[in-house]
């Protein structure tokens, strides 16, 4: 990997979380400690982060990465989690989805069944629900696009008049992406619309499952949307090392179900 898509990538990282330890980089760009103290030290040169103990965080007052640059982030993982959820729907659910990532990719695995009723406030999900196939007249699912304000980043709707409209809906599962996926602090969102558009689902579905890979387990973001005791199930990948493991058995001793891809 060539220094500026190591830069890239931390860049990228420290948007999503704010703090980044130094065995984190280390281990996802599969460097050298030594390595990583080099990146480290060019970009706090330039002011694009600061080193504490044992790691660095972020100085950008908007540190969030642009959506598509998130997109392309752990894609296979994010794949094999949407794989890991067809199972546990079936036609005639209604379901929620908000305008994470993940959910994009089971967006695209959900075109491999059909029955469902789908409400997402993502215009990427219900524009990839919405196509037909060339042997079909009519959408495989039932796609409700929820009305709001549109954001600049994120192609989605968010607000006052977003929440409203899901507050209509009862749904079977709401399938949420967090930023953050603690036993202690529940699941946490980085911008404050999106934290609460993920809440207002939780709060309109029978379960809540999240979906969230690897590199998310044990993080806390900035917001808040479900406390640990509101979560039903999370779908995440195994991975050894960082305390994942530990992190997920809490979760298991919680009573929360772990299914992973």
């Amino acid at each position: 990997m060539l220094q500026e898509e190591r830069i890239a990538r931390i860049q990228a990282l420290l948007g999503a979380f704010e703090r980044v330890s130094t065995e984190r980089l280390a281990r996802e760009l599969s460097v050298s400690r030594e390595t990583v103290r080099r990146d480290v030290l060019e970009l706090e040169a330039q002011g694009a982060l600061r080193r504490v103990h044992g790691g660095v965080v972020t100085t950008a007052a908007h540190a969030e990465p642009p959506y598509a640059q998130r997109q392309h982030l752990r894609a296979r993982e994010k794949r094999a989690i949407a794989r890991a959820v067809l199972p546990m729907l079936a036609p005639g659910q209604v379901i929620l989805l908000d305008a994470g990532t993940t959910t994009g990719y089971l967006a695209e695995a959900l075109r491999g069944m059909s029955g469902l009723t789908v409400v997402t406030n993502s215009l990427g999900i219900a524009m990839t629900l919405a196509r037909r196939d060339d042997s079909s007249e009519s959408p495989r699912h039932e796609v409700i696009l929820l009305g709001g304000t549109p954001h600049g980043d994120v192609p989605a709707t968010y607000g006052s008049g977003t929440i409203n409209e899901i507050g209509r809906y009862h749904a079977d599962l709401a399938l949420l992406s967090p930023v953050g996926l603690s036993a202690t602090h529940g699941a946490t969102s980085y911008a404050p619309h999106e934290a609460e558009v993920a809440q207002a689902m939780a709060e309109q579905a029978r379960e809540r499952v999240l979906l969230a890979d690897y590199s998310k387990v044990g993080l806390v973001s900035r917001v808040r949307y479900a406390k640990p005791q509101e979560v039903s199930r999370i779908v995440t990948n195994p991975h050894e090392g960082d305390g994942i493991e530990d992190e997920l058995q809490r979760w298991r001793r919680a009573g929360v179900d772990v299914v992973l891809a």
